[in-house]
């Protein structure tokens, strides 16, 4: 079975979402028939402690940590998922940001 198509899941802070968008928006893959821009997210809440080593874009090293942050999702095409990452980590803030590839059958 050939995979034409994923859904992305990137947790991102609020105030990237439309640099992410419209990033995504010009490389064509938030355009779905005659609609672009297509893109959805949700305010969710994250924890997370930056290890020894990390440069945290909040918190502390070795403290735990808590926050608001939104999960941005999109469909696009599987084949052009190496330059979605790309663009994603472009704007993303995070040292190591969670970007999640679901191929949809």
């Amino acid at each position: 079975m050939e995979i034409r198509y994923c859904k992305v899941e990137v947790l991102i802070p609020e105030e990237f979402i439309v640099k992410l968008r419209n990033g995504l928006n010009e490389m064509g893959v938030l355009t779905v028939g005659r609609y672009d821009h297509v893109v959805s997210y949700s305010r969710v809440r994250g924890y997370w402690r930056p290890l020894q080593g990390a440069n945290p874009y909040d918190g502390e090293i070795g403290g735990l940590s808590s926050g608001s942050e939104c999960k941005l999702e999109f469909r696009c095409r599987y084949d052009e998922i190496a330059d979605v990452k790309k663009v994603i980590r472009g704007i993303h803030p995070y040292e190591e940001p969670i970007i999640n590839v679901l191929p949809l059958l």
